[in-house]
């Protein structure tokens, strides 16, 4: 499945950790930055896939479950460390369920928001990874 785990360096000291996101760390021009806060409780996010945009999610603060479907394989990941992200690469199904409370996902995306590049119905999306 094209999608990776990238450890961010951690700067440790005594007045608290620094991670910092460079473009060695994502491994594209970056475009756009948002993030999900307040998402209440049993709520999901994501139910998407993207043609041609790259994200590299972040759990800022608490946790979060990101399901990944590449129209073959299905996973899980659990995002729980600041400077721990998770690479999805272009034409992966992606959904976001389970947050804590209190939790901030951060977004690094490769695209400004198109809403061409978005895949929004599952069975569309199966016939398009089924393409590829």
């Amino acid at each position: 499945m094209n999608i990776q785990i990238i450890e961010i360096p951690k700067i440790k000291e005594p007045r608290g950790n620094i991670s910092v996101i460079e473009n060695d760390i994502v491994p594209y021009e970056i475009k756009r930055v948002y993030y999900l806060y307040d998402v209440p409780s049993g709520s999901e996010r994501g139910g998407h896939a993207h043609k041609n945009l790259k994200q590299f999610l972040i759990a800022l603060s608490g946790s979060f479950d990101v399901i990944v479907n590449d129209g073959k394989e299905k996973k899980t990941i659990c995002l729980n460390k600041p400077n721990h992200g998770l690479l999805i690469n272009s034409g992966i199904w992606r959904e976001l369920n389970n947050f804590s409370s209190g939790s901030v996902c951060l977004v690094i995306a490769s695209e400004v928001y198109i809403e061409e590049d978005y895949i929004r119905d599952f069975e569309e999306f199966k016939s398009y990874a089924s393409h590829k």
